[in-house]
């Protein structure tokens, strides 16, 4: 196995990189982690100190936990943060104002759950489970079928989530397309269903997504990054595929590129798989390819197994990041996204980049492999 010194590791990630009209120190992206830790949805202190601890161990950019959009029917959780509403805002600004404090630099995702809500759950018990065609991911007709109206006041939350953003002080924002929840449900041909402009083939599915990126654009400056999450996977669904080719894989993300998305954060469960046959290139790698936009990689980075598998009970071995820079290095794609690492240890990235590996503890150690 060839040796991977901690030199090559700030050489690949210690490197700035613009993003709009934003500059990142490093590659480094915390990935979106779901808490829960805000009651009511209003992130409170604990949740600044959360953030401003691994801006302040040097993260080139931190995405925030899921945040719901104002949408009776956004979410399911009386303790994800809302992005919306004054007291939940203030919390927000009091976010930001500590993850720049410690020099980071920080964009709210944007969330609405879709058919994953739970009937009678909170933040709005009655509001109805609704989707593009009231069709689960498991394919039960169990909701309700988007009208126009429904569309459009969706398309508006998000618009004026995203001006709150940057009115709070936040560096970006990034809108959430995958993992099988409401956007990525108008994105998926299994629950999408519709036979009107917004359903059939890739150009139609992807008009829902396209919308809320262009109402978001026109809410904010030009300049204010936009970077939109897409996935194939989705829950219990490992195998789904939004695009089947490249070609499609094309054709939607040049809408979203076309209506003013500066970056794609490409969600996979194991960032060293390929995405198609007959290339190497995982879905970052092709994300960037064919949009000619940046493209954030994550997925199992230093580590064996994807993080679901921990929540049921598979344990962990480390593994070797050498992969991960060669991908870098080759510039396949642009940032690289780690969840599990950095909430472990805050400090993790700021000791490799420190070439503080003995600080480690023997597990994170373990996440750098050969560094050394």
């Amino acid at each position: 196995m060839p040796k991977y010194s901690v030199e090559r590791a700030r050489d690949v990630l210690d490197r700035p990189f613009s993003l709009g009209g934003l500059t990142l120190p490093n590659r480094v992206v915390m990935a979106p982690m779901t808490r829960e830790f805000s009651p009511g949805g209003v992130p409170g202190d604990d949740v600044a100190q959360y953030y401003a601890r691994r801006a302040a161990a040097g993260v080139g950019l931190i995405i925030t936990e899921g945040t719901y959009v104002g949408h009776d029917s956004a979410g399911s959780s009386a303790r994800v943060p809302h992005f919306y509403g004054d007291e939940a805002l203030a919390g927000w600004a009091a976010v930001a104002e500590a993850v720049h404090e410690a020099g980071g630099r920080i964009m709210p995702q944007l969330w609405h759950v879709g058919m994953d809500r739970t009937a009678g759950s909170p933040p709005v018990p009655d509001a109805p489970r609704i989707g593009p065609s009231g069709i689960a991911l498991d394919g039960t007709k169990s909701g309700t079928e988007m009208t126009q109206a429904d569309i459009d006041n969706v398309v508006a939350a998000y618009a004026t989530s995203a001006a709150s953003a940057e009115s709070l002080g936040f560096d970006g924002v990034e809108i959430h397309g995958g993992h099988g929840y409401l956007i990525d449900q108008f994105l998926w041909a299994h629950t999408n269903r519709r036979t009107d402009a917004y359903g059939g083939d890739i150009v139609g599915r992807t008009r829902f997504a396209a919308q809320i990126v262009a109402a978001c654009r026109e809410s904010v400056s030009d300049d204010f990054p936009i970077s939109f999450r897409f996935s194939q996977w989705k829950m219990n669904h490992y195998r789904a595929r939004v695009a089947e080719t490249p070609q499609e894989l094309q054709t939607m993300l040049g809408l979203l590129a076309d209506a003013g998305a500066d970056a794609f954060h490409c969600s996979t469960r194991r960032f060293h798989l390929p995405e198609f046959e007959g290339s190497d290139l995982n879905l970052a790698g092709w994300a960037k390819k064919l949009s000619g936009k940046p493209a954030i990689s994550v997925g199992s980075v230093g580590l064996s197994n994807e993080f679901l598998e921990v929540f049921q009970g598979a344990q962990a071995t480390v593994t070797d990041i050498g992969e991960l820079l060669d991908r870098m290095e080759r510039e396949e794609f642009d940032l690289v996204a780690v969840g599990r690492a950095l909430l472990g240890d805050p400090e993790w990235l700021g000791k490799i980049l420190a070439g503080r590996v003995d600080e480690l503890s023997p597990f994170h150690r373990g996440l750098v492999g050969s560094l050394h």
